[in-house]
């Protein structure tokens, strides 16, 4: 009997356990799942957490409820990864042997990369809403805020849904103005980035979104520090955005237990080659979603495509064939711009975001790069979606894992 192992039962890692669960053979693979949690967060979610959009039931279920019953589920912390002798040691001293690993160990934030940003003031006016906790809280301190300045700040590069910070921007927007309040609070958007996002085709659309909501732009921001007792936050320039209430996307590291393990880089993603997705140090080791390396966004729909990918490259391996190197980048990401609208963006490694329909050529429903109430509702629809059919590895109709050209007025970078 071989072993395959999972580390993670996030979003990636329940997908590839549903996936192979299918495709290997119980008489020779056993299929082993860990993770310390027993929830498992419907993320997107926390956008909408802090404005009662969602309640938190949409968010949350048990993550045993998504992994198959053949499949064995530890919940136990992860100690290290020994590659040179595959195994994995867990905390309370047990191992696990593997001929074939598969991390998927996600990322998480950490505010305590930046002076004074989990200080005496975390969660009392400086908040998150990349975790379950800092959702929940921002959203018990929006309920009884009374304004002021609102800032939404990205503390670096690369993070979770790169979109998510602008569109609590223009929820918040659409929060203040169904309120009656939107006139007493003073919203500023303040990125590292030269623009709004990451492709120059977006940035223009967002962009024109930011001024047309009367949302001021700070661009180029790279944070040093946080001066909580004066409420403001400083970059190394010595520039300064002042606050009433500091809405902060922290620096995303990847698991710690890459740092102990000698598997990721600096920022503990791991090392992983961008088509295959096989690992660069460990030939039968693979790693998937917000915990490689890749220049991809960290979002759902790319650890979706990622696992269809993988899990066909996963069999090649066991066969011994080559691997198919057909991971193209792809990701799609509805933005809400509030007011029940929506933009949605397509692209890949090659192909920045344009116009078109998605994901039938010419018909859509769906229009990319513009707003529309449609976008509004497949944003919303997703959840199922997520519950009911991504998690489940079950192929989602009509959307290819790499990027169709077809219905896009497609612009080369």
């Amino acid at each position: 009997m071989k072993n395959l192992v999972i580390l993670g039962a996030g979003t990636s890692g329940t997908m590839m356990a549903n996936h192979l669960e299918h495709k290997l053979s119980n008489k020779e693979w056993k299929i082993t799942i860990v993770d310390q949690t027993k929830t498992h967060y419907y993320q997107p979610g926390f956008l909408f957490l802090p404005f009662d959009i969602y309640t938190t039931k949409q968010v949350k279920k048990k993550s045993k409820k998504f992994i198959p019953k053949s499949v064995d589920y530890i919940q136990e912390r992860i100690e290290l990864i020994k590659p040179e002798e595959n195994k994995i040691e867990l905390e309370s001293g047990t191992s696990l042997n593997y001929d074939i690993l598969i991390v998927a160990t996600g990322t998480d934030i950490a505010p305590d990369e930046v002076e004074g940003m989990d200080g005496p003031m975390w969660y009392k006016n400086i908040f998150d809403f990349y975790t379950y906790e800092g959702a929940k809280a921002l959203r018990n301190k929006l309920r009884e805020w009374e304004g002021g300045k609102l800032v939404v700040h990205i503390t670096e590069m690369p993070i979770k849904c790169p979109v998510a910070p602008l569109e609590f921007a223009f929820l918040a927007d659409s929060y203040f103005k169904n309120k009656g309040m939107r006139d007493q609070v003073d919203i500023t958007y303040v990125t590292p980035l030269g623009g709004a996002f990451t492709k120059p085709k977006a940035t223009e659309a967002l962009h024109h979104l930011l001024e047309e909501k009367n949302i001021t732009e700070v661009t180029d921001f790279n944070i040093e520090r946080v001066d909580y007792e004066n409420n403001k936050i400083i970059d190394y320039a010595e520039t300064e955005v002042e606050y009433d209430l500091l809405v902060t996307v922290p620096t995303n590291l990847g698991d710690a237990l890459m740092e102990r393990s000698g598997l990721g880089d600096d920022m503990n993603f791991v090392p992983t080659n961008k088509a295959t997705l096989q690992t660069l140090a460990h030939e039968n080791v693979f790693a998937i979603g917000d915990a490689t390396n890749l220049p991809a966004s960290k979002a759902g729909s790319v650890a979706h495509f990622e696992a269809e990918i993988l899990t066909e490259n996963i069999l090649r391996y066991i066969d011994g064939q080559p691997l198919k190197a057909e991971y193209d980048g792809h990701a799609n990401c509805f933005i809400e711009t509030g007011n029940g609208k929506a933009l949605l963006i397509d692209f890949n490694y090659s192909q920045e975001p344009v116009t078109g329909t998605f994901p039938l050529p010419g018909v859509g429903p769906l229009s990319l790069l513009k707003e529309s109430r449609t976008n509004h509702m497949g944003k919303m629809a997703f959840r199922w979606v997520y519950w009911n059919m991504l998690l489940k590895g079950r192929h989602i109709p009509f959307v290819s894992t790499n990027m169709s050209e077809k219905g896009k007025e497609l612009e080369t970078v």
